[in-house]
């Protein structure tokens, strides 16, 4: 118990950075793969084979290379942005891919006479899905994303390997004081069980208002 009240600030810090790149990454992701699950359903072929080579390019990375690639490689273009931003474009990007899947999926439960039914009263594609399709297949999705945000939260740890502020990079300072290993993981998994049982929480509560009934 030491190891946690005597390094409050340590933790909280470390706590309060995975939350900020769960909750950035998030909303890119959520952001990104929405609009690609929207390109892999469109009628122009260019903005299938985008959505389709999105997908499986960033799905088929592993995400530490990502990583490498994102805040190793972009600097050597110019691109300048605090390491903490890195980590976010690198998670909310592979993040994405998955979320893609997860709304395509949602989108291909949708009975496909509801778009002929909009397309018939003259709506264009973009109105058809943001007004008839997304709104159905948003609750069979909420499941789905909600794991895959739950698996973002996870992946956050990789994040301190490179530098950025993170809950699991806390053992590092805690080893080098001399704190027990053991119980430095133990209170790092609290942590992050706080973090995924938050994001399961608000997913359950969204699945109990707007999802499937059974």
């Amino acid at each position: 118990m030491d190891t946690l009240t005597e390094n409050w600030s340590l933790y909280g810090d470390g706590l309060l950075g995975t939350v900020e790149l769960t909750g950035y990454a998030s909303l890119l992701a959520l952001g990104l793969g929405i609009l690609m699950a929207a390109f892999r359903v469109a009628p122009v072929g260019s903005l299938r084979v985008i959505g389709a080579t999105w997908v499986n390019v960033l799905r088929n990375t592993p995400l530490t290379l990502l990583f490498f690639a994102v805040l190793l490689g972009l600097p050597r273009f110019g691109v300048q942005l605090p390491f903490t931003t890195f980590a976010v474009l690198a998670l909310g990007c592979y993040t994405s891919a998955f979320i893609c899947e997860a709304v395509r999926s949602g989108i291909n439960t949708v009975p496909v006479g509801q778009g002929e039914a909009a397309r018939s009263l003259g709506m264009t594609f973009e109105q058809t899905l943001g007004t008839v399709v997304l709104p159905q297949a948003f609750r069979s999705v909420i499941p789905p994303i909600g794991s895959t945000l739950i698996a973002l939260a996870k992946n956050s740890a990789i994040a301190g390997s490179f530098s950025v502020t993170e809950l699991l990079g806390v053992y590092r300072p805690l080893n080098e004081l001399g704190y027990s290993i053991i119980w430095s993981f133990v209170w790092i998994a609290a942590g992050y069980l706080i973090v995924t049982l938050t994001i399961s929480l608000i997913f359950n509560l969204l699945e109990k208002y707007w999802g499937v009934a059974r």
